[in-house]
């Protein structure tokens, strides 16, 4: 069966799969990690998920946490508060930006890859995770950034 997933599946997905049969089977829950030193969720999902070593953070738009208002900066203004609410909710389970893993990037324009690039570097300087960055049609609220990553401890 192992050997069908691989073949069938892309390695990504294959993973993702096997992460939660084993997680099933030694007995592994997913535990809701919230703070309200970042935004609330504004639908229904979670701010994060930990299950087992891994926290999956939900993409966090330019939300300021302390007035529930939306930052319609610049690209650097908004990619920094959205790195820095990722950055507590990452506290909020004893985390730290070095123990991302992995971020998917969606931009509403891929002209601003460069300025993004810039702030993104001070916080991931050493060892930065994966990436992947993406221009979509459009972000919730028509910020200009969201950004959700996958850490490690």
């Amino acid at each position: 069966m192992e050997f069908r997933l691989h073949v069938l599946l892309k390695p990504a997905v294959a993973a993702y799969l096997a992460l939660g049969l084993t997680g099933c089977a030694t007995g592994l829950t997913k535990e809701v990690i919230t703070t309200k030193e970042a935004p609330a969720a504004i639908g229904p999902y979670s701010q994060a998920i930990k299950f087992g070593n891994l926290l999956f953070l939900a993409g966090q738009i330019a939300i300021n946490p302390k007035t529930n208002q939306l930052n319609t900066g610049s690209i650097e203004e908004q990619t920094t508060l959205v790195l820095e609410n990722l950055k507590a909710v990452l506290a909020a389970n004893g985390m730290a930006m070095e123990e991302v893993v992995s971020t998917s990037v969606f931009l509403k324009d891929l002209n601003d890859f460069a300025k993004l690039h810039a702030i993104y570097g001070t916080y991931f300087k050493d060892k930065p995770p994966a990436r992947a960055t993406v221009q979509v049609a459009r972000l919730p609220r028509d910020v200009l950034v969201e950004i959700s990553a996958i850490a490690a401890k």
